[in-house]
């Protein structure tokens, strides 16, 4: 199919340099791109889901929790900035 692509100027940059490492024609080197990406997305999609479980942590006795300026201070100590 023969079709007309406008490639921003990294894009573009970025294929010739590979064209010219790869020895190959700029067109074997776009379709070559564009299945890799298009392979990687239809992967992705069916990658598990990274879920985080919550837990309680408590608090540490003797720190108040309302200011964080002044808790920075108490654990860190005065230079923390």
């Amino acid at each position: 199919m023969r079709t007309t692509l406008t490639l921003d100027e990294d894009v573009a940059a970025k294929l010739k340099t590979e064209t010219r490492k790869s020895g190959q024609s700029f067109r074997q080197t776009v379709n070559y791109f564009l299945r890799l990406g298009l392979n990687l997305r239809r992967e992705m999609k069916h990658a598990n889901r990274f879920v985080v479980r919550a837990r309680p942590l408590g608090q540490r006795p003797g720190l108040n929790y309302d200011n964080i300026g002044e808790l920075l201070e108490q654990l860190e100590g005065p230079t923390h900035r």
